[in-house]
């Protein structure tokens, strides 16, 4: 039997109006600790955001989603966030904000293996 890991999971949200509470899912961010594992999933689909909120900018927000990619990735060249521990970077990442990239709570679970974890949940919850 495979080994069973402990991961901690949030959904990336695009928030036009943060009054309105209104969101669109565009990605998902997984963590596992037992395996070194950050990584972020997302599409940013322009269509879908059109007709979700049309002042919202597509390249600005693509921008502000690679970031975040870097930040999992870590690294000098993702900043001062990127530098810290992994799971620094992954509370970090899905700190609660009051801005129009915002993560959900977060939410735990148990997989055989992050990467496919991370697929499967992209696809229920973004897809």
């Amino acid at each position: 039997m495979q080994e069973k890991h402990l991961y901690e999971y949030a959904v990336i949200r695009i928030v036009p109006r943060v009054e309105r509470e209104e969101f669109l899912n565009v990605g998902v961010i997984l963590y596992c600790s037992s395996k070194g594992f950050l990584q972020a999933l997302y599409k940013l689909d322009k269509a879908r955001l059109k007709a979700f909120s049309c002042q919202l900018e597509a390249a600005e927000l693509l921008e502000y989603l690679q970031s975040l990619e870097r930040i999992c990735k870590g690294g000098k060249h993702s900043g001062p966030i990127g530098t810290l521990p992994i799971a620094s970077r992954f509370r970090w990442l899905t700190a609660t904000r009051s801005t129009v990239i915002q993560t959900s709570k977060i939410h735990p679970g148990f997989c055989t293996e992050p990467q496919e974890t991370l697929l499967r949940l992209y696809n229920q919850l973004v897809l």
